[in-house]
């Protein structure tokens, strides 16, 4: 990588920065096991004047200490020093650790500080600014093998398909019956009361008759929603963890939903919503429903210490403020242990078959509670259950409520949901910003441990945000109009054309970066909608988008064809003035995607290359018009 000065200082100067382990080039790595010998060797022009080159490098909260690189050699015009880091004994008596360093060039009249935005590149500054980040986390830490190269499907489970089965109602639930056209409940205004009772009739028994066509998308893992009872129709306000829900099917549902699912291969992710439970449930009880004393009714109750009460009973913490979801304490062992237990729910729904959980909201899991799920999850699934968090930003070195969170350090986390990705693209497609795609995914590489970047949940929409092909068509996201404007509101003709062309590149980059494509139900089939409720529709039966569908099959043959987009290197290319290439390579399986949103570019391949999606041989003159993106492999069909 090289470092340039900024314009004030010596410009046209630059040190270039190289890390090796193994005898490989790491550079673009900042994660290493436990136990890896990192080489460090900067190149230093002597225009520069620097009589010594310092590493400054300070664990997390603790003191820094300054390391002096070696002079190893010169040319007379670059003098290379070198460092050697041992990261079992930079870690002491633990087995992981988060360091933070920088570089400083000495000279005779001052002293340059190095300056990176994106954790590899970087600049140097004539005083202390950003550092680089290094995370060493468990020798033995590794994401499951099963999920980097898949793709997985987002399922919202009420709006997916009404499939036959046996069912039951709530007392309180309305069914809409107009699966075609009808339009989520929704609140006069985003956050009012609402009741979420009223459901399309979407059920698990529909996911399972419809497997076969997820499998022609090439889907490897679905990602249910919330299934267990509840009184809402997306279910985060658990009711009881220890049933399906009825609407669903019930357990009878949920057996038949595995059964298919692993007969084709695919695994079955559950959303663990372990913060927070309903205010309508066994646990809280607040509307009476069950027979059970619950905290809301009497401190005898068991689940009383389960709750934290400002005023016992109406005052009590909640998530997000929002009374129907009170938060747990999970201080509480017995709260905690009835989660991450032996017998607890974790592992009773992994015996029951399920593959792993996507962990809501789990920057509000205390670190004890991750540490005893992973610790159940990995003994109850011999190390092949995966665990997925929501974390919305960066998670190498998270800080949530004041405290800095270890996700990988090796004891909690596979992975995490990547919405930096949707930043990413989102950048790239509606202002052409070639280099915020480029800084966020070369600092997510750069954070993550290799097996974490190979299964990144990469998304470009959820049920916690708008449609994507609604954002791609609407630059103004339905800002200023009421919810009953949005509730009926879609893209003019010509706007959702040029969406779904802006569709299919953001998800030719989904589907070949470093992570595992995660397509949120019906992006595929061209549904439209804004923010929640409104991105939650039922799935467009019969009526879907049969260019947009076409593609999403093409990118899933593709990417069951290419071992390289399972877990081979990943680099960029170029990044300038609206356009990106990058490179995916694994031995002698290489492809490189080209993706423009600037003015009209003209390439002639050197070598032989063929178009990854078609098979076609592209060794000829390539025009990529504004908008347009193709992918290139050096092998053919």
């Amino acid at each position: 990588m090289l470092l340039k000065l900024h314009d004030a200082l010596e410009s046209g100067q630059n040190i270039k920065i190289e890390k090796l382990a193994d005898g490989k080039d790491v550079s673009l790595l900042g994660a290493f096991p436990c136990g890896t010998v990192i080489t460090l060797r900067l190149s230093v022009p002597r225009a520069l004047g620097a009589s010594a080159v310092v590493l400054r490098i300070h664990r997390d909260g603790a003191e820094p200490h300054d390391l002096p690189l070696s002079f190893l050699t010169t040319d007379h015009v670059r003098d290379v020093y070198t460092l050697r880091l041992d990261t079992e004994k930079m870690c002491e008596k633990a087995d992981y650790g988060l360091f933070y360093y920088e570089y400083l060039l000495v000279r005779g009249w001052d002293t340059l500080f190095s300056d990176t935005v994106n954790n590899v590149d970087c600049e140097l500054s004539p005083c202390q600014k950003r550092k680089f980040r290094l995370l060493i986390y468990e020798k033995d830490f590794a994401a499951p093998d099963w999920f980097s190269g898949g793709i997985m499907y987002h399922v919202f489970l009420d709006r997916f398909f009404k499939g036959e089965g046996s069912t039951a109602l709530h007392k309180d639930a309305v069914i809409d019956p107009d699966w075609k056209t009808g339009i989520p409940q929704y609140a006069r205004a985003p956050g009012a009361p609402l009741s979420n009772n009223v459901f399309f009739g979407g059920n698990l028994w529909g996911v399972a008759q419809k497997l076969d066509y997820l499998s022609s998308l090439g889907v490897t893992v679905l990602y249910l929603s919330p299934l267990f009872d509840a009184y809402s129709n997306h279910r985060y306000d658990t009711a009881d963890y220890e049933r399906i829900d009825s609407i669903l099917g019930g357990e009878e549902a949920f057996d038949h939903l595995i059964k298919e699912a692993h007969a084709r291969g695919m695994r079955v992710i559950l959303d663990g919503v372990f913060n927070h439970t309903g205010d309508d449930s066994r646990y809280f009880n607040r509307r009476g429903n069950y027979p059970e004393k619950g905290a809301y009714q009497s401190k005898n109750s068991p689940y009383y210490s389960w709750y934290t009460f400002r005023s016992f009973p109406n005052d009590y913490e909640c998530w997000w403020n929002i009374e129907i979801m009170p938060r747990l304490d999970h201080r509480t062992l017995a709260c905690r242990r009835y989660f991450t237990g032996a017998n607890g729910i974790v592992e009773a729904w992994l015996k029951r078959g399920a593959d792993g959980w996507r962990l809501d909201v789990a920057d509000e899991l205390s670190d004890d509670f991750l540490d005893e799920l992973r610790e159940t999850v990995k003994k109850t699934t011999d190390g092949e259950g995966l665990i997925i968090g929501e974390v919305w930003e960066n998670a190498a070195d998270k800080i949530a409520y004041g405290k800095r969170r270890r996700y990988f350090s090796g004891r909690q986390l596979d992975s995490v949901m990547n919405y930096p990705f949707r930043n990413a693209v989102l950048a790239f497609l509606e202002r052409g910003d070639a280099k915020a795609f480029y800084d966020i995914l070369t600092e997510l590489y750069s954070s993550y441990p290799v097996s974490v970047s190979n299964s990144l949940m990469n998304l470009l929409g959820t049920h916690d945000t708008e449609r994507i092909l609604t954002r791609l068509g609407d630059s103004t996201v339905g800002k200023g109009k009421l919810n009953a404007e949005l509730a009926r509101l879609r893209l003019s003709k010509n706007d959702r054309d040029n969406a779904i062309q802006r569709l299919k590149l953001a998800s030719a980059i989904q589907f070949t970066v470093f992570g595992v494509p995660s397509v949120y139900y019906g992006d595929e089939a061209g549904l439209e909608g804004y923010h929640d409720p409104f991105c939650r529709m039922p799935f467009p039966w019969g009526e879907e988008n049969e260019e947009l569908l076409a593609h999403y099959r093409a990118l899933g043959k593709m990417r069951r064809a290419h071992p390289a987009l399972k877990d081979g290197t990943f680099r960029f290319l170029s990044c300038e003035e609206g356009f990106i290439a990058y490179e995916r390579k694994k031995g002698t399986d290489r492809l490189i995607l080209l993706a423009n949103m600037g003015e009209e570019r003209t390439f002639t391949p050197s070598g032989i290359f063929f178009d990854a999606m078609s098979g076609r041989k592209r060794s000829e003159t390539l025009t990529l018009p504004h908008g347009a993106f193709c992918i290139l492999s050096s092998k053919g069909k």
